[in-house]
């Protein structure tokens, strides 16, 4: 259980975990305005509910766990205002979204990836974030999205395929 005694300790608890929660957040939501206004709902709530971690898992993972399904949210909405004929064009067309860590030489490649992530169902966009941009094990992946290691293996497996099949011919002699 956490216990946040005061705001300084709170605020160290924040310090030390809001760039890890940001940074999932924003590779799955990839907007950096969106991404900001999650991660602060992600504090709020573990600021309401501290007494929700229980001690299962690693606070990191809790958290991962929270900041995903808030991402989901996000995303889901999105997608459903979509349906409805929302004029944001941002929401329909997908950005040129470059995290701010890819390096000028790969943002050709990272652009052509981001896109490509978009085009992935939830569960495996959310395996290959958390496997290949968040580096966690498969145990991890498996605590984070409360599913079991054969499902983790089999959503990355599927996100793999489902990539490749995105990415092929836009990048010649690659495989």
């Amino acid at each position: 259980m956490l216990n946040f005694r005061d705001e300084s300790t709170f605020r160290a608890f924040i310090k030390e975990h809001q760039d890890k929660v940001f940074n999932i957040v924003l590779k799955m939501v990839q907007q950096i305005n969106d991404a900001e206004e999650i991660t602060q709902d992600v504090f709020v709530d573990v600021y309401r509910k501290p007494d929700a971690f229980r001690g299962g898992s690693s606070v990191t993972t809790w958290l991962y766990r929270i900041a995903m399904n808030k991402s989901i949210d996000h995303i889901r909405r999105k997608r459903k205002w979509s349906l409805f004929g929302s004029f944001n064009s941002e929401i329909n067309q997908p950005p040129d979204f470059i995290h701010p860590g890819v390096q000028a030489e790969n943002r050709e490649k990272a652009t052509f990836l981001f896109k490509a992530m978009q085009k992935l169902p939830g569960k495996q966009h959310q395996a290959w974030v958390l496997s290949e941009m968040e580096n966690l094990s498969y145990k991890e992946i498996s605590e984070v999205m409360n599913i079991s290691l054969s499902s983790v293996e089999s959503l990355l497996f599927r996100a793999r395929q489902n990539l490749r099949k995105f990415l092929s011919g836009m990048y010649p002699g690659e495989k």
